[in-house]
């Protein structure tokens, strides 16, 4: 009999098909009244599938008695509350490494395109205005300072790529680290002040909720410029959208946002701001591949195997 298995949400073709050869499937998405069909179907589920958005809240861990593990389609798993699944015996993984390289270079894109203004010269041209006048110049990453928040897999690959566009790069973090050849602030304030570009890409918890608050916005100032590729909510968003129209912040690239998908994007329509609607894993590589790794864990976990990538804090 097949392991039964409870989808949070639509996922990548690979994990579809994949999850759906080898187990039976409860589609909870689609349950018009979700109380019921957890409370017929929730019995007999021993796995959970879902992505770094959805997560796996603590109720529906409640409802599922036979619970062992919960896999995760992406590298957040803010919205798994991990301690409180752990001590109900399920085990939780993501999937990491498979897509740092793919975020590190929508960070660099994002960086490109706001420091470039490559945007608004696609419209220049698009409007036909080149040729009654050349375009504005604008600025260079190159020589720049970049501070990075969050120093981690693919915190240090942004920071590579930073280094190969000559740019000096510094970060901030719960602690230096040890073999680590750039410079470490202890103090986030202190680190904005210094540097030209502050790159977000931090884990989205509890702990680190608003970190880049009004005062580190502030201490940017208005010739600095932000990049947030982790979570919204790392960022205190209205203050930063304040401080946008006010020239009291250069500029923002913005990849991701507190609620998603963005309920008003009027704050942040504005000539000094690059959006982007969550795009740093989507690719089709990417993607693939941290499905591939979820259809994994989940069979190795079936198997009695060592899990590939298991959460334990």
């Amino acid at each position: 009999m097949k392991p039964e298995i409870l989808m949070m949400g639509p996922m990548h073709p690979v994990c579809m098909t994949a999850l759906e050869d080898a187990y039976t499937i409860h589609r909870y998405w689609e349950a018009d009244n979700k109380t019921a069909f957890l409370a017929e179907n929730g019995p007999g589920i021993r796995a959970v599938a879902t992505n770094g958005h959805l997560g796996c809240p603590e109720a529906i861990i409640t409802a599922l008695p036979k619970l062992e593990i919960i896999s995760s389609y992406g590298v957040g798993y803010d919205a798994i509350p991990v301690k409180f699944a752990i001590e109900h015996g399920a085990r939780i993984t993501n999937t990491p490494n498979v897509l740092n390289d793919a975020v590190a270079e929508m960070a660099l894109g994002l960086m490109l395109a706001l420091c470039r203004r490559i945007p608004q010269a696609d419209a220049f041209m698009r409007e036909g205005k080149w040729a009654k006048g050349g375009y504005p110049l604008t600025g260079e990453l190159t020589d720049r300072k970049v501070g990075i928040l969050g120093l981690g897999r693919i915190g240090k690959e942004i920071a590579k790529r930073c280094e190969a566009f000559k740019m000096t790069v510094v970060y901030h973090g719960r602690r230096a680290q040890e073999g680590v050849e750039w410079q470490y602030y202890g103090d986030l304030e202190e680190m904005a002040r210094d540097v030209d570009w502050l790159v977000v890409i931090a884990p989205g918890s509890a702990e680190t909720k608003g970190i880049v608050s009004r005062k580190v916005l502030e201490a940017l100032g208005p010739d600095g410029a932000i990049v947030n590729v982790a979570r919204g909510a790392l960022i205190d968003e209205a203050a930063m959208a304040e401080l946008l129209a006010s020239g009291g912040l250069g500029g923002a690239a913005l990849d991701v946002f507190e609620e998603e998908p963005l309920p008003d994007v009027t704050p942040f329509l504005l000539d000094n701001v690059v959006l982007s609607p969550h795009q740093g894993s989507a690719t089709y590589k990417t993607r693939a591949a941290m499905g591939q790794l979820v259809v994994d864990n989940l069979a190795a976990h079936f198997a009695g195997k060592p899990l590939i990538s298991e959460v334990t804090e």
